[in-house]
């Protein structure tokens, strides 16, 4: 052991600090009318963007099949996020596009981040938050937003 801690100890305190802001995000949303959303249909609405993607496009940028994607695009349907469409440059293809739900959703996200950055900055200080943030800008590779944290799991 180090004399700050045990090495493993980063990881798992950066994914528990991940962990505890999301399940709070999720907790909020459910409350705000969107009890179904959850981690995976968030990265999944920000892959379909506000200009929309094929299920093969989703695929590739969540680092999953297009299977998966699609099933995963199935679930956002049903619960009304995302709606398809022909695609107007090209009848074979099926366009995946966010409805008034799913940019609902990601509104309130947006907020709730917000809210949820303050509480932290309330309880550390916003110096030691800007710190932190800035620190972790230092180490994190500069195409740090990547939206395949499924396909990186292995889901």
């Amino acid at each position: 052991m180090g004399e700050d801690g045990y090495g493993f100890e980063l990881p798992l305190l950066l994914f528990a600090g991940f962990r505890t802001i999301v399940d709070r995000l999720h907790a909020e949303l459910a409350a705000q009318g969107h009890p179904d959303a959850r981690p995976a249909h968030g990265f999944a609405l920000q892959a379909i963007g506000v200009r929309g993607a094929t299920a093969s496009e989703v695929g590739r940028r969540l680092g999953v099949s297009k299977q998966a994607a699609g099933k995963t695009v199935d679930r956002l349907e049903a619960l009304g996020y995302v709606r398809r469409e022909d695609d107007p440059a090209d009848a074979r293809r099926k366009l995946v596009l966010l409805t008034p739900r799913g940019l609902d959703v990601l509104e309130r996200s947006a907020v709730i981040f917000e809210q949820i950055r303050a509480e932290w900055a309330e309880a550390l200080g916003v110096k030691r938050v800007r710190e932190m943030e800035a620190d972790l800008r230092t180490m994190v590779p500069a195409a740090f937003f990547r939206l395949d944290v499924a396909g990186w799991f292995g889901a």
